[in-house]
């Protein structure tokens, strides 16, 4: 078996798959270890442009780490696409409810432990969100925080939601577990004095900005990609999953 040394060195199964949402099937992708045996569970919430490349590349890696991981399609199978314009995209993530958001992650862990299978452990799970899924998992802790073990976001909104029942900056508060916060201290987006404000809000948590790194800094095929601080940014999520998870 030929892997990056940054990879891992556990043999994995990856593939899209389709599961029981409410009423209807959707789609998402998972990746885990391709050994017998029961894994701690992360779900991973995709940015705004859906389970892209650099996703599904994350998805990997952890898994070659020992973590079983999921990748839901919050959309219900109605992204656009990751090259559609700017405005498509958001009008797909404010089509979903946060409640509804909600629901949809009880189901697929529910997929995953109910799988016969039985390679997802029981027990806390980590949870993983990536700018736009970054703000539905900042809420999805916070009203489930008996189930999450560990919280790790990436250039996540943290403001601009008023308009939902259920806002970030109230959320922020009630997260007993281990958090990580990413961002980029350039970021247009996410102003740096709001990450701050987050770290006042949740002051157990670790808040970091990147010097000189703008958004997307994860995401391999954009602009604004940062080698260093991407690097960094796993390496973080990895150790706090190990610590909260094992």
């Amino acid at each position: 078996m030929a892997v990056l040394q940054h990879e891992g060195t556990i043999e994995i199964l990856y593939r899209d798959f389709t599961m029981p949402t409410g009423a209807r099937f959707t789609t998402g992708y998972l990746a885990r270890p391709d050994r017998i045996g029961a894994y701690p569970l992360v779900v991973l919430l995709p940015p705004l442009q859906g389970i892209t490349p650099y996703v599904k590349d994350m998805a990997r890696r952890l898994a070659r780490h020992r973590y079983a991981v999921l990748v839901p399609d919050l959309t219900r199978g109605a992204h656009p696409g990751p090259d559609a314009p700017f405005d498509d995209l958001l009008a797909a993530y404010q089509r979903v409810g946060t409640r509804r958001a909600l629901a949809d992650i009880d189901d697929a862990l529910a997929f995953a432990v109910n799988d016969p299978a039985g390679w997802a452990r029981e027990g806390k799970v980590g949870v993983i969100g990536i700018d736009t899924g970054g703000s539905f998992a900042i809420t999805y802790a916070a009203y489930r925080r008996r189930l999450v073990g560990a919280l790790c976001v990436a250039y996540a909104p943290l403001a601009g939601d008023e308009h939902r029942e259920l806002q970030v900056a109230d959320a922020l508060e009630m997260l007993p577990m281990a958090v990580l916060g990413l961002y980029g201290a350039e970021d247009p987006l996410v102003p740096a004095a709001g990450v701050d404000e987050a770290q006042r809000r949740n002051p157990h948590g670790r808040w970091i900005l990147y010097e000189g790194v703008g958004h997307d800094f994860l995401d391999d095929d954009s602009d604004s990609y940062h080698h260093g601080a991407a690097g960094d940014a796993f390496a973080r999520m990895l150790a706090v999953l190990a610590s909260a998870l094992g």
